[in-house]
C-alpha cells in the first residue's frame, strides 16, 4: 500500500482505497454520517500532523552506483524527498556496485548512530547481515526494492511488483492483438538478466496474462539491462523473425538499444511495450510516431516514498489514511500501464535513461 501519484488514496494490491472508504469499512453499526464525521476529522488532523515539522530525524541512505537511469532516479528521488522536510538530516553514503564497499558504508552509518536507514542493496542476500546489525542496534531499516531474505533485517519493505509488470504488459499486448483479430501472433520477449528472480517473475506474469487470451511467447531472449545488450538482442530477434506482431521489452534503459536496432532494421509492422517507465519512453509514446505504444511502470518514486516512510517510523507515526498506528511492514507498488491516453499524467514521474 502506498500513495498513488495523481490519485487521492492508497494502493492495496493495486486497488486505490481512499480515506473515506477506509473509514466506512471500519465503522460499527452506527449510521454512516455519525460514524464517519469524527473519523474524517481525525484523519484530516493526522495528515497535518504528519506533514508538520516534528522531531529531528537523521536518515542514512545507501544505494548502488547510478550506472542505470532507474538507479540514478532512485538516488535523486530520495534526496529530493528529504529536502521537503526541515526535520530531516539526510546522510547518503557513496553509491557503489561493490558489495563489500556497500557493507562498509552501511556499517559507517550504524556507527554514526543514524535514526533510521534506507537501503537499496546491490544484493539483498549479501547485505542481509549488515542490515540485521542495524536492526539489532535499534536502528530501523527501510528496505527498498531488492528484499533482504530475513524479515528481522528490516522494519519495512517497499518495492515494485515484477510479476505485476509482466501481467500489465501481457494484458496490453493480449487485448490489443485480440481486438485486431490476430489468431496466431508472433510475440517476442526481451528480458533483462535471465538469472535474476525479478526477471523470472516478470516473464511468468507476462506468460500468465497472455494465456488468458489464448496466446503465448514465440521467442524469448535475455539482455543485460544495458543499451548495448538491448541493441544486440533486438538485432538477433529481428533477423530471426521476418514477421512480428508484438514485442515486450522488460526495461526502458535497454529499450534505447532495442529501439535503435528496430530503426536500423527499418521494421514497423509490430508494436512494442516497454518496462519501468522512463521519461524517454513516455515521450516516444506521447509522440506516437514509432512502434513503442506503451510502457508498464516499476516506479523509481519508491525511493521518495521510502524516505517519507523512514521519517514516520523514526517519529513514531503511522500513515494518516490508515487507522493503524504503525507504518505497514510491506508495501508493494502497483505496475501501471502508460499509453498515449494517460502519458501526460505520468510523464512528470519518469526517469531519464
Amino acid at each position: 500500500m502506498t500513495q498513488n501519484p495523481g490519485r487521492r488514496g492508497f494502493l492495496f494490491g493495486g486497488a486505490v482505497i481512499g480515506a473515506g472508504a477506509l473509514i466506512t469499512a471500519c465503522t460499527s453499526n452506527e449510521p454512516a454520517a455519525q460514524a464517519s464525521a469524527p473519523a474524517a476529522t481525525t484523519a484530516a488532523a493526522a495528515t497535518g500532523g504528519n506533514e508538520a515539522p516534528g522531531d529531528k530525524v537523521v536518515i542514512g541512505f545507501s544505494a548502488p552506483a547510478a550506472d542505470h537511469g532507474w538507479i540514478a532516479a532512485i538516488a535523486k528521488n530520495a534526496a529530493d524527498a528529504a529536502k521537503q522536510y526541515t526535520d530531516i538530516e539526510f546522510k547518503p553514503v557513496e553509491p557503489t556496485n561493490d558489495i563489500n564497499q556497500q557493507i562498509s558504508a552501511v556499517e559507517s552509518l550504524i556507527q554514526a548512530k543514524v535514526d533510521v536507514l534506507v537501503i537499496l542493496p546491490n544484493d539483498g542476500q549479501q547485505l542481509n547481515q549488515v542490515a540485521r546489525q542495524a536492526m539489532d542496534a535499534g536502528i530501523p531499516v527501510v528496505n527498498v526494492d531488492r528484499v533482504f531474505p530475513d524479515k528481522l533485517s528490516y522494519r519495512a519493505w517497499i518495492g515494485g511488483d515484477n510479476y505485476g509488470m509482466g501481467v500489465a504488459a501481457g494484458h496490453y499486448i493480449g487485448k490489443t492483438l485480440k481486438d485486431k483479430g490476430v489468431s496466431d501472433p508472433v510475440i517476442l520477449e526481451i528480458q533483462g538478466i535471465a538469472t535474476l528472480p525479478l526477471t523470472q517473475d516478470r516473464s511468468k506474469g507476462f506468460a500468465d496474462a497472455l494465456k488468458s487470451y489464448g496466446y503465448k511467447v514465440t521467442a524469448q531472449q535475455d539482455a543485460k539491462f544495458t543499451v548495448e545488450s538491448g541493441t544486440q538482442v533486438a538485432s538477433n530477434l529481428l533477423q530471426a523473425h521476418k514477421k512480428i506482431d508484438a514485442i515486450w521489452n522488460h526495461d526502458d534503459d535497454q529499450g534505447i538499444g532495442v529501439m535503435a536496432a528496430i530503426k536500423e532494421a527499418g521494421r514497423d509492422e509490430f508494436f512494442m511495450v516497454g518496462g519501468a517507465g522512463s521519461a524517454n519512453a513516455m515521450r516516444d509514446i506521447q509522440a506516437d510516431n514509432g512502434v513503442l505504444k506503451a510502457t508498464v511502470t516499476y516506479p523509481a518514486t519508491m525511493a521518495a516514498s521510502a524516505i517519507k516512510i523512514a521519517r514516520l517510523i523514526a517519529q513514531g507515526k503511522g500513515m494518516s489514511d490508515l487507522l493503524e498506528q504503525e507504518v505497514p511492514q510491506s508495501i508493494t507498488l502497483a505496475s501501471e500501464t502508460i499509453s498515449k491516453e494517460n502519458v501526460d499524467k505520468y510523464l512528470p514521474f519518469g526517469f531519464e535513461s
